[in-house]
């Protein structure tokens, strides 16, 4: 069975930090696009920073410059390095990744479970 998991939210204070990561299960033969994406309470949710499988990486116009998205697939991880954190960075986080499993020829897209993040003084 394939699977995302995250984890590495928590609590902090504005201006703090937090590393998220999200791993992939084994039984999986391919990785390409990864993403966060992030959805605050009463909004919908939104992409928050993606990295090709060639290491392009974007980013919403609200975090760049604070929060870093990275990868090693032969650890099958992304990780989303997140700095000066402000309260409106609370929200649910989500990693996304298109896999291979390796019974299958074709990729297709799976979400994770979600890690809470909260910011708050």
């Amino acid at each position: 069975q394939v699977q995302l998991v995250e984890t590495g939210g928590g609590s902090v204070q504005p201006g703090e930090s937090l590393t998220l990561s999200c791993t992939a299960s084994e039984g999986i033969s391919g990785i390409d696009n990864m993403a966060w994406y992030r959805q605050a309470p009463g909004k919908q949710r939104e992409l928050v920073a993606s990295i090709t499988y060639g290491e392009v990486k974007k980013y919403t116009n609200s975090v760049k410059g604070r929060f870093t998205i990275s990868r090693d697939d032969v650890k099958r991880t992304v990780w989303l390095q997140m700095n000066s954190l402000k309260p409106e960075d609370t929200a649910v986080y989500y990693c996304n990744a298109d896999l291979q499993p390796l019974n299958s020829e074709v990729y297709s897209n799976w979400w994770g479970q979600g890690t809470l993040v909260t910011v708050s003084s």
